[in-house]
C-alpha cells in the first residue's frame, strides 16, 4: 500500500509540473525552472527512499543520498541563477 501511495505522489508531482509548464506559456520564468527543478529533485529523493530501499538501509546511505540531493540542489540552483547573471 505504501508504494501505491508513493507512486500516487510521484504522478502527482509529475502532473503538476506539467500544468506549471503549461501555465507558464511561451514565457518561462525563473520560479517555474527553480520550480521544476525542485519538483525533480523530490521525486528523485522519494525514489531513492522507497523504490531504492533506502529507508531500509544504514542511516548512512540515508545521509549520503540527502547529501547528494542537496549538492545536485545547489548545482543546478546556482548553474541556473549563473547562467542568468552572465545573460
Amino acid at each position: 500500500m505504501r508504494l501505491v501511495i508513493v507512486w500516487a505522489a510521484l504522478s502527482a508531482l509529475t502532473l503538476s509540473y506539467l500544468w506549471l509548464d503549461h501555465s507558464a506559456g511561451q514565457a518561462a520564468s525563473t520560479a517555474v525552472t527553480a520550480a521544476a527543478i525542485v519538483i525533480a529533485l523530490v521525486k528523485v529523493r522519494l525514489i531513492f527512499r522507497e523504490f531504492m530501499e533506502v529507508r531500509h538501509a544504514p542511516v548512512l546511505l540515508g545521509w549520503l543520498t540527502d547529501a547528494w540531493l542537496a549538492v545536485m540542489a545547489i548545482s543546478l540552483l546556482g548553474a541556473y541563477a549563473a547562467g542568468i547573471a552572465l545573460n
